[in-house]
């Protein structure tokens, strides 16, 4: 370990400590085991604590739900009278896409899963009674095999039930946290039970209770916070709202995710490495851990990420694959007797492992694992390989045994069927909307308000800016309806307000101006509200990777807003809604008060609640971060207790409505070409990101042919279509990374990924020995000439023929495909103005999905790199 990574630990774990019920050896005896139980509390609620004392073990955990010998009794009894594929089907869990009642009964399945964007009958607006219909089907089937033993079915709902239509969405994790207030979570939690009830469900993919180290990740808003001490009494309270008061029944059943270390990747890469020590995963990662099974969590959900230091002996890899980490931490110095379930495919990226076949993971100590569609050839393969011998008899008993005692104290197994249980079916437990702006007026943070500019008045008359005022998507965030919260309107929320409804509500329609691009002379009102931004994203899709923190470069178009408005003698307002702390120097300096917002959910009246006097009886501001802010745009990871800590808003801050502040003018500089890499005439370190999971700005992925050569967009959902070429969304590596294109040669056609601004100067790629390399699988092999070219806005381009190598890669089996930059230089590519660094173009029938497309440094000079001789 390096000299600064030890002071950076240390620091860490002098700051970070553990609450409760911690009991440890005295100094004269053998030391022991750790043990936490139930938390002190305040206000009747968990208690954030000041300190957390430092642990030298993974804890023992006391949960407070058990089982009683007599149920134990039953489980076992009910274990050795099952089949070996009942047990392997108790263990599978497929999706509602993917799998009807009658392939419940058939293959004994034990759960079903919706993922984000899956719907009954594929209809976004399914009512309460579609979504019950489906789950009584499921149920009716389940109870009819031999077994009789009923189907669960569990549903991301992170923030409320958030993949049903009609239904209230709280604030993302990160604004809660912003609240201080456990009991809050609690009152929430409780709400969305009801929710969940309400359309059939069992079981919630809830709450996440990643400690996150690195802004950069995409998912950083489903984190409480980067302080574990806050994320340790949410998660009790979590876990005590969806499942309720009782110590042997549970209501909704939680699940603790996502195990283990999931917000401290490298970069804040999602799925990527952890490379924590176990001092820094027991006292930071594990805490939130320790808070929701001490609540009686009874599902953890496994982490997609790894966690490896090969300077510390740590070589875990994927966690799924870790049973050290699953079954030696998890259920033996823990002690979680629940179930432990995989995320969605996550047992596929084990290394030798496919989706449908991982003997290593089941031996790690996964129960059940989210197999989406491969569902079948998992049971199968799982099945022969317990007959084997390469998975014991024994741990396929321990998994079911753990499955029965879940289903057991979730009321399951002896319950009714879904729509003859409390809440089944009522609209009114889908809205919660007192309890939502409730949270939504604690989750926000006042940062800037120069001359008392808030609260306006009651009879103000405002004009209102900026992209996310009127749109139901940006506030409420990933998550909702679909999986990355794109491709949803107004209308999918009927009963939902957003920022500007609040405001007309507020201030009365006549006083309120809406210019959503603010072309409007703010001359003659009182203020100017803008509300700005980031717009939807989810895992993956939202990691920003080499890319700084600059607000400025990854939504340009809200300060070309803000530009237009300032200093034109009416105060502006800014509202900035967003997923997580970015740097907005000139977003703050072009605003006289700032509002840290985060994704309010779908009570955006909240927002205008704090921004207007007088609208209630309530104290104004009173949300402080939870999360460090960055000074500079390249300020990550950003934690207290690191070497050089300096944010430009530490966690705790936040002004009340009363305060000014004194942000004072900020310096506004920042790098050219992102943290790292060197985009110009030197040499390039980083890998310049084109296509990673999602467009990478300032790149965009269109389509062209005989259609449109001017480009179609390709939506955020990966699909466009002309009629000699379309694109759908598809998985290369994991869910939805790929773009599959179809050539149906019918025409000419090409996919391309293009800065619309114009060129930009690559030359340190050259320098660099750099490739372009892009991951494919190969469904269909070309069958004209097929060329890969990048473009110095045409027609200034270089070409290499294809044709060769995609026809030798055809077969469905991924590739990794490395294409020297010097092969496009040498075919007279103008690399100082490069605006296309990818195309792919045929005229005849091909059809391939592509991943993870980038110009990689030194990749030229790989030994399974091509040669410019065999792409001549």
């Amino acid at each position: 370990m390096s000299r600064t990574r030890r002071r950076h630990l240390s620091a860490l774990l002098a700051v970070v400590l553990a609450s409760a019920t911690v009991v440890t050896g005295s100094a004269t005896a053998a030391p022991q085991q750790p043990v936490v139980g139930e938390p002190r509390t305040e206000h009747g609620c968990a208690r954030v604590e000041k300190t957390l004392p430092t642990l030298s073990d993974w804890p023992k955990v006391t949960s407070r739900v058990k089982s009683s010998p007599g149920d134990e009794r039953r489980i076992r009894q009910l274990v050795e009278g099952m089949t070996l594929a009942e047990k392997v089907g108790q263990m599978t869990q497929p999706e509602i896409g993917a799998i009807t009642p009658d392939e419940v009964r058939e293959h004994h399945i034990g759960s079903v899963l919706n993922g984000g964007g899956s719907w009954p009958n594929r209809d976004k607006h399914a009512t309460p009674q579609a979504w019950l219909d489906l789950a009584d089907a499921y149920w009716t089937a389940s109870k009819s095999t031999r077994t009789g033993i009923p189907v669960i079915w569990g549903i991301d709902a992170v923030h409320g039930n958030n993949n049903v239509y009609g239904a209230t969405l709280f604030p993302h994790n990160i604004g809660l946290g912003a609240a201080h207030d456990p009991c809050l979570i609690r009152d929430i939690s409780k709400a969305t039970a009801d929710q969940v009830r309400a359309t059939g469900q069992d079981w919630a993919f809830a709450p996440t209770l990643a400690v996150v180290r690195d802004d950069r990740w995409g998912r950083t808003y489903e984190g409480y916070s980067e302080d574990p001490r806050i994320t340790r009494a949410y998660g009790y309270e979590a876990v005590k709202g969806l499942q309720g008061d009782s110590r042997r029944r549970v209501d909704v059943l939680a699940t603790a995710k996502h195990f283990i270390g999931d917000g401290g990747t490298i970069g804040g890469k999602d799925q990527g490495v952890n490379p924590s020590s176990e001092a820094e995963m027991i006292n930071v990662h594990g805490q939130g851990y320790y808070g929701a099974l001490a609540a009686g969590a009874q599902t953890v959900m496994v982490s997609f990420n790894s966690w490896t230091n090969t300077d510390l002996g740590i070589d875990e890899g994927k966690l799924h694959g870790s049973k050290l980490a699953v079954n030696d931490i998890l259920k033996g110095k823990i002690g979680f007797d629940g179930l432990v379930v995989s995320d969605w495919n996550g047992h596929g990226q084990v290394a030798g492992c496919t989706n449908a076949s991982c003997p290593q993971a089941v031996n790690a100590g996964i129960d059940v694992f989210m197999v989406p569609n491969d569902w079948k050839a998992f049971i199968a393969n799982t099945i022969a390989q317990v007959e084997s011998g390469q998975i014991p008899m024994s741990r396929i008993d321990d998994a079911v045994t753990r499955i029965l005692r879940v289903k057991l104290r979730s009321g399951v197994l002896d319950g009714v069927k879904p729509s003859e249980r409390e809440h089944a079916g009522e609209q009114e437990a889908l809205e919660a909307k007192r309890l939502a702006r409730e949270a939504v007026r604690r989750s926000q943070v006042l940062l800037k308000n120069n001359n008392r500019v808030l609260p306006l008045s009651s009879r103000a008359k405002v004009l209102v800016v900026g992209k996310s005022a009127d749109s139901m998507q940006n506030q409420t965030g990933g998550w909702t309806l679909s999986w990355q919260g794109t491709g949803n309107t107004n209308a999918d929320f009927p009963n939902g307000t957003t920022v500007l409804g609040g405001l007309r509500e507020a201030l009365g329609a006549e006083n309120v101006v809406f210019s959503e691009t603010g072309d409007v002379d703010p001359a003659g009102f009182d203020a100017v509200v803008a509300v700005i931004g980031e717009t939807p994203y989810a895992e993956g899709v939202g990691d920003i990777g080499k890319r700084s923190l600059e607000a400025a470069k990854l939504y340009p178009q809200d300060l070309a807003v803000l530009d237009k408005v300032r200093g034109k003698g009416t105060p502006v307002v800014t509202v900035y809604i967003s997923g997580r702390p970015l740097h907005v120097n000139k977003e703050l300096n072009r605003s006289d008060a700032f509002v840290a917002a985060f994704l309010p959910g779908t009570e955006g009246g909240g927002v205008a609640d704090l921004l207007v006097r007088g609208r209630h009886t309530f104290p104004g501001y009173t949300g402080t971060l939870s999360y460090s802010w960055p000074r500079s745009a390249c300020q990550t990871p950003l934690n207290p207790g690191a070497e050089g800590y300096d944010p430009l808003f530490k966690p705790g801050y936040g002004l009340r409505s009363w305060q000014t502040g004194n942000v004072g003018v900020l310096d506004e500089s920042s790098p050219q070409f992102g943290c790292s890499g060197d985009g110009g005439g030197g040499t390039a370190t980083e890998d310049l990101e084109v296509f990673v999971r999602q467009d990478i700005a300032p790149y965009k992925s269109y389509i062209g042919s005989p259609d449109n050569w001017g480009g179609t967009e390709i939506g955020p959902d990966g699909e466009a279509a002309h009629a000699s070429i379309n694109t759908v969304m598809a998985d290369v590596n994991v869910q939805g990374d790929a773009l599959k294109t179809t050539w149906t040669g019918t025409g000419p056609g090409q996919v391309y990924a293009q800065n619309p601004a114009g060129g930009t100067d690559l030359r340190g790629y050259l320098n660099a020995d750099a490739a372009l390399v892009f991951d494919v699988v190969v469904h269909q092999a070309p069958t004209n000439r097929t060329v890969v070219s990048a473009h110095c806005q045409y027609p200034c381009f270089a070409e290499v023929n294809a044709t060769g190598l995609f026809t030798a890669l055809a077969g469905g089996a991924k590739a990794t495909v490395k294409i020297p930059v010097s092969c496009f230089a040498q075919g007279g590519l103008d690399l100082e103005n490069v605006n296309t660094p990818f195309l792919v173009y045929t005229d005849g029938a091909f059809q391939a999905s592509f991943a993870n497309v980038r110009w990689v440094p030194k990749a030229a000079l790989d030994p399974d790199a091509r040669t410019c001789a065999e792409l001549g």
